[in-house]
């Protein structure tokens, strides 16, 4: 049963965005570049509503809680309409809010203590994660690369440790789904993913590893599995918060856009990039996990540090030039 969904995941995740590249004029899905974008000419969006597709077979096929992929499905299709409308930020963060709260409150918990404030630690890591994933989804094949190797990496957590299979299935579900998309959006996007593939994507990654987490030290390593991501919107929201700028506010101030536009790197070489760091991040996790909790978190000091300092050289010399300019 398991080698059908995984072949009908990568189906269903071309066949979907397929579909919205060849009905995007009819339907009004197009991208219109603007001033903030990283790319310049109108693109077909939505293609991740293959990735929904995938998402909604499985959690079908697996007899998944329907408290936990009916928000996820609902916050998705949603989204998808968000990409043909203007959903006003008003409406769609306490809609995530609430199905975050719903998935927490309605599926099964790994950890021992489900006490008020740990509750709400989850909703707004999930909501968080979520919206980071969205946010990060601006330059050809990052959100698809991040997918493959982020479910990948969840599904070999959960097969090493002998956890639930169906959550394990689910994950290689995901990644195969974002296989299926990514050739329509790298080297050059002919699709763009889309808010319904990016707030899904993100909003499950982040709830797996909260059902699936029976301990701190699991959640710290499962959460290393997204380390760019994460890395580069705490940074970058660190340096817009200095600057005193409204968090709210669409901006191109990632460190991935900064090298993609500012210093004129290939889309897909950033993308490569960021995956390659996320898989080297990601099996340190792996590996470290058995030695416990201070090892996992120095680690993770070591590559944000070196993130960071990376950030920094960039940013810097990118300032430095727009001061000759």
């Amino acid at each position: 049963m398991y080698a059908i969904l995984y072949l009908l995941s990568v189906l269903l995740g071309g066949i979907g965005t397929f579909t919205v590249k060849v009905c995007a004029d009819k339907w009004d899905f197009i991208d219109v570049p603007n001033r903030r974008s990283s790319h310049s000419h109108p693109t077909p969006k939505g293609g991740g509503i293959g990735i929904l597709a995938a998402f909604i077979l499985a959690s079908l096929i697996l007899k998944l809680s329907l408290g936990f992929w009916i928000p996820a499905a609902f916050l998705s299709l949603l989204s998808f309409f968000g990409d043909k409308f203007d959903v006003s930020p008003k409406i769609r963060l306490p809609v995530q809010f609430i199905a975050a709260l719903i998935l927490v409150l309605f599926s099964h918990f790994s950890f021992k203590h489900t006490a008020f404030l740990l509750i709400l630690f989850f909703v707004v890591f999930i909501v968080s994660t979520a919206n980071w994933f969205n946010f990060m989804d601006g330059i050809n094949g990052i959100a698809g690369i991040a997918g493959i190797v982020g479910f990948s990496l969840l599904g070999c957590f959960i097969y090493l440790n002998g956890l639930d299979h169906s959550a394990m299935a689910l994950s290689i579900c995901l990644a195969l789904s974002c296989l299926g998309f990514l050739p329509f959006n790298m080297p050059k996007a002919k699709v763009f993913m889309g808010d319904v593939g990016s707030i899904l994507l993100g909003f499950v990654f982040a709830a797996i590893i909260v059902l699936i987490s029976k301990s701190a030290l699991d959640f710290v390593c499962l959460a290393g599995f997204l380390f760019p991501f994460y890395a580069d919107e705490l940074i970058t929201m660190s340096v817009r918060i200095n600057k005193g700028e409204n968090l709210l506010m669409a901006h191109r101030r990632h460190f991935y856009q900064l090298l993609a536009n500012e210093m004129g790197k290939d889309h897909w070489k950033v993308s490569v990039g960021y995956g390659f760091l996320q898989t080297i991040v990601g099996v340190c996790m792996l590996l470290a996990r058995p030695l416990g909790l201070m090892p996992v978190l120095a680690i993770l000091l070591f590559f944000f540090g070196g993130f960071s300092a990376a950030n920094y050289f960039v940013r810097k010399r990118i300032a430095v030039g727009l001061e000759k300019a």
